[in-house]
């Protein structure tokens, strides 16, 4: 039932961090997925970017 949601990891564009893990829809969503998090190393929001 629930093979069309992967989860992904979040990598910080700036830092290289990976802390966020999150899931979302391939057939929807084929791109890769930017989100704007916190990040505690730079101490305010930055753009994280899926990676594999």
């Amino acid at each position: 039932m629930n093979e069309m949601r992967n989860n992904i990891l979040l990598a910080c564009a700036e830092t290289g961090e990976r802390i966020y893990l999150t899931s979302k829809n391939k057939r929807n969503t084929p791109e890769k997925l930017q989100l704007k998090k916190y990040s505690p190393k730079l101490r305010k929001r930055v753009v994280f970017t899926e990676v594999k």
